[in-house]
């Protein structure tokens, strides 16, 4: 099940009670007139619940990280606002952030600003979210053609990993390389040409 709250429960939406399998033309106008933001998946909208304290801080340190790294290149730091489609399995999902290059490809039947094309992807876990993101979550972003890393900053030690795509021989396709940092430690985010120091990111956490 996804799990895109920040912090929290995601409610599944339901119809009279009972179970009901939505199309992506009923997400989509569902998106259009709610104030609260859902994601989709293989029929079903999951409402976004709101973050902690720590999980906003955490995302915060990293996507200013990463915003100083980009510079005047032809790039973009985005936050949780900017929804990411990922075609491949028909998820709509809202990262905790998000780094795009050049012009943002727009998913056409999706409510603007849906992109297609991220380069990097950030995900601050949470009780609920965490085996999600780590597990199906991480599958699901591999399949994103544009992607270059995927960041996972634990809500639950002070640890951030990265996870990498390196293009292998044609015969073998891309490989995934994975990359860990802890406390007193730094970990590379070369598609941006920085690294990320665990100390940094939390500081004044109350992580342990």
């Amino acid at each position: 099940m996804p799990c895109g709250a920040r912090d929290g429960t995601l409610a599944r939406m339901q119809s009279g009670g009972r179970h009901h399998r939505y199309t992506y033309a009923e997400y989509v106008e569902l998106e259009l007139h709610s104030s609260t933001k859902h994601e989709f998946l293989d029929g079903e909208i999951y409402a976004m619940a709101g973050g902690s304290e720590d999980h906003s801080a955490l995302a915060a340190e990293v996507l200013r990280a990463l915003g100083n790294a980009v510079e005047d290149r032809p790039c973009r730091v985005h936050t949780s606002d900017l929804r990411i489609y990922v075609e491949a399995i028909g998820l709509a999902t809202f990262p905790d952030g998000a780094v795009i290059c050049g012009q943002l490809e727009q998913h056409e039947p999706s409510p603007k600003a849906t992109a297609l094309n991220p380069m990097v992807l950030l995900e601050v876990t949470s009780d609920s979210s965490e085996e999600y993101d780590t597990g199906d979550k991480l599958r699901f972003y591999e399949t994103i053609p544009s992607l270059r890393e995927y960041i996972v900053v634990s809500h639950r030690a002070r640890r951030i990993t990265v996870h990498q795509r390196q293009t292998g021989p044609t015969t073998q396709g891309d490989v995934w390389v994975t990359r860990v940092a802890s406390a007193g430690g730094q970990v590379e985010v070369t598609s941006v040409g920085t690294s990320l120091s665990c100390d940094l990111v939390y500081r004044n956490s109350s992580i342990p």
